[in-house]
């Protein structure tokens, strides 16, 4: 296979864990016949110092002609950086903002898996950790309170601020399907989370989603409210198998779903549109504290590159061998510092790259 793989690096760790993510899928291409061409576009802060702006529309352009993105992560820090000092719009995120709407990647997908080897670095009771759990966030990702009409202004002398939450019918019918196509293919469990006791938002995805759910009757469809939610996943985690919500919603909910998995630098997403097209990056952030110390953990985009090619590539058994890779290593005990524990072998970024290459 052929393929064009566009690169953005981003801020803070974003750079060092893309590029043990592209050595990884040079070495998958090498070893099961396969040509990736990369190309490496700018977004978030180091495009706002080099062009003034978090994602120009030219490189917006090479990543719609490309078949996947894979993406380090965007940002600094909120409280020192100058880039937070700009209005939202020019602000790293928006570069991010700005991608997901140019190419219509309305479907988030978080898994959230906590590795045996790991079950000491989840912060649940032990009791509760070592039943496990395996789980999948789908979260819509185009719409609701992130994309709705939001203002700050004087009214009789009282500064007002108003984000809009808003969303259609289409909108939620169609992350519906996605939720329910990968329930399908894993335990048939879905759980649609909502704030249908308050909101008109919620009351609407309740409707559509139970409408979808009546083209699936194998699906065991659950509706949860979204405060609900978030206790039981520190009760129990291991109920869940699918949950898929709205967008503010699943932001808050997948983090939380990363952090009970021991370190959010194990953890993958992948964004999608009704194509193969997907935009891939790991669930964590910039980290720019610890930025070119070699000690950041790229697990996560690794297995984000996994999703790449599982889903847009169609590479079903070269993803299997990223990820059996990424389970040897663990049960080998190798660890970066974030999920290191006495008796462990402690390595680095650089290390970790050739300890998964090792074992491909």
């Amino acid at each position: 296979m052929n393929a064009k793989i566009v690169l953005i690096p981003g801020d803070g760790i974003g750079p060092e864990i893309v590029g043990e993510a592209k050595k990884v899928l040079e070495h998958v291409a090498a070893r099961f016949g396969h040509t990736f061409s990369f190309t490496e576009i700018d977004m978030g802060g180091c495009s706002i110092d080099k062009y003034g702006e978090p994602l120009t529309d030219e490189n917006l352009e090479i990543a719609k002609n490309s078949d996947a993105i894979l993406l380090g992560a965007v940002g600094g820090n909120t409280t020192t950086s100058p880039w937070y000092k700009l209005e939202p719009k020019l602000r790293p995120e928006a570069g991010l903002l700005k991608i997901r709407k140019a190419l219509q990647l309305f479907a988030n997908l978080r898994p959230a898996y906590l590795y045996p080897e790991l079950a000491s670095a989840c912060p649940l009771r032990p009791d509760i950790a070592e039943k496990g759990f395996d789980l999948v966030i789908v979260r819509e990702l185009t719409g609701g309170l992130y994309y709705g009409d939001r203002w700050t202004r004087e009214i009789d002398g009282v500064t007002t601020a108003v984000d809009t939450l808003i969303y259609s019918e289409p909108e939620i019918r169609r992350v519906a399907v996605k939720a329910f196509e990968i329930a399908m293919k894993r335990n048939k469990n879905l759980i649609s989370v909502d704030k249908a006791n308050v909101l008109d938002t919620s009351r609407l995805w309740r409707k559509v989603v139970a409408e979808v759910g009546r083209e699936y009757p194998e699906v065991k469809l659950t509706n949860m409210l979204v405060d609900s939610c978030s206790m039981q996943l520190v009760h129990d985690p291991s109920q869940f198998d699918v949950v898929v919500t709205e967008n503010t919603f699943g932001d808050i909910l997948s983090d939380e779903a990363s952090e009970i998995s021991g370190s959010m630098g194990m953890l993958s997403s992948a964004s999608l549109n009704e194509s193969k097209l997907g935009l891939y990056e790991p669930a964590h952030g910039s980290a720019p504290e610890i930025a070119g110390l070699n000690i950041a953990n790229p697990l996560a985009t690794i297995l984000s590159a996994a999703m790449l090619l599982r889903y847009s590539l169609d590479l079903d058994k070269e993803a299997d061998a990223i990820e059996e890779a990424v389970r040897q290593v663990l049960r080998d005990g190798v660890r970066t510092p974030d999920i290191w524990s006495e008796g462990c072998t402690k390595v680095g970024t650089k290390e970790m790259g050739q300890e998964i290459i090792r074992r491909i």
